[in-house]
């Protein structure tokens, strides 16, 4: 894989976006907070980037399958150097209001929507289908890093420097990516023409809603997101209650991240013949630390189930990308994973929202049962499902349902 240079720039250009992606909710926070912004103001600003992000999910999956999609990922890193390098100019400058920061971190998010549905194709392009689960597994390796190490080295950016300082970092790494990426040398593709957006869009949706173990699966994936927030929100109130508070939870939150990292290692070695029976069956046990909370378990359990969880997440997610990316045809694979991407990116901030309240009305240790056995029931009920369980690694034809 490595031996690749074609894919070593992908993947750098990739870790050091996470990185940058990692650093800038760190940064963009403390931005904020130091132009006094309440908590209404920062969950504005985070909202406005969520929005413009799912609003150009599906227009970038048609315009990566239409233009080369390097040339899609690079300009989006610009747009991004840009936008991010607007707020740290302007806050360096003493010139921000909360208004300019949620417009500039909107369009930082419409340019992530137009470019993630670019990624999973572009791989294709470099990658033989019989590497796709080690690369994708390298990736959830740089991805893993950049989480761990990004909101390190923002905290110690806005600490030393400011708010400004560490959103001019934010933006260098964009700047790197695009570098990197534009390092990548392939022989002109055939692109795709297509009749116009609507039509193109809705070529996608039928080719989404025919395989039925795709949208079957996003389903499952989408209801997965929004129980997560019952992880993010109902986690550090029980860890408050009967933990210690920030430190416990800092380290049930690293040990996740250890865990990151070792199913990323653990993902270069595995290839499963039936991925989709194997994936749920790995992501099943993400929500086992609700349980363990809500059992009162010391922390250093709960931190293992942490770290067991985050292994099962990794090894999901690399060996769920890989079947798409194996089993989608190259001209329909962006819109493909602009539509499978929707759900989630939808839900996860609806989930977020509601399990505060929930959390409120039914108790904090009910509503971590409530999550634990919702997510036992969804992926019982996705493997129910008989496309589901006896998709191969590998098609013998590209499939049409």
């Amino acid at each position: 894989m490595l031996q690749e240079r074609n894919y070593c720039y992908l993947l750098a250009g990739q870790s050091v976006s996470f990185l940058g992606d990692a650093m800038a909710n760190v940064a963009l926070a403390f931005a904020m907070i130091e132009l006094g912004g309440s908590a209404t103001a920062l969950g504005m600003v985070f909202t406005a980037r969520s929005v413009a992000l799912v609003g150009c999910l599906l227009a970038g999956g048609v315009l990566a399958d239409r233009f080369a999609q390097r040339t899609i990922l690079v300009s989006m890193d610009c747009v991004r150097v840009a936008s991010q390098g607007a707020i740290a100019a302007l806050l360096l400058a003493g010139a921000l209001s909360v208004w300019s920061i949620a417009a500039l971190s909107a369009l930082t998010g419409a340019a992530t929507g137009f470019a993630q549905p670019a990624s999973p194709g572009f791989l294709t392009s470099l990658v033989r289908p019989e590497l796709l689960q080690p690369a994708n597994a390298l990736g959830s390796l740089g991805y893993s890093l950049g989480r761990m190490s990004g909101p390190i080295i923002a905290g110690l950016l806005v600490a030393r420097f400011g708010g400004g300082w560490a959103l001019a970092a934010d933006a260098a790494t964009f700047a790197a990516s695009a570098t990197l990426l534009s390092r990548i040398r392939l022989p002109a593709a055939a692109i795709f023409h297509g009749r116009s957006l609507l039509a193109d869009l809705h070529d996608g949706w039928q080719a989404f809603r025919s395989r039925k173990w795709l949208w079957t699966f996003v389903t499952w994936l989408s209801f997965w997101s929004l129980l997560y927030g019952c992880w993010t929100i109902v986690g550090p109130l029980v860890a408050a209650r009967d933990l210690g508070g920030a430190r416990a939870w800092g380290f049930i939150i690293s040990a996740q991240g250890v865990g990151g990292i070792l199913g990323g290692v653990i993902a270069l070695h595995v290839d499963p013949r039936r991925p989709l029976l194997v994936a749920p069956a790995a992501l099943a046990g993400f929500f086992l630390p609700l349980a363990l909370f809500a059992l009162t378990m010391p922390v250093e359990i709960i931190a293992a189930g942490a770290l067991l969880a985050e292994i099962g997440l990794v090894l999901c997610s690399t060996t769920w990308d890989s079947a798409v990316q194996r089993h989608i045809e190259p001209a329909l694979i962006s819109r493909i994973s602009a539509y499978r991407r929707l759900g989630p990116s939808v839900l996860q901030p609806i989930g977020l929202a509601s399990w505060g309240p929930v959390a409120a009305a039914i108790g904090l240790d009910n509503a971590l049962w409530l999550a634990f056995v919702l997510q036992i029931v969804g992926a019982l009920a996705l493997l129910a499902v008989r496309d589901v369980r006896h998709l191969p690694a590998y098609p013998t034809e590209r499939d049409p349902a």
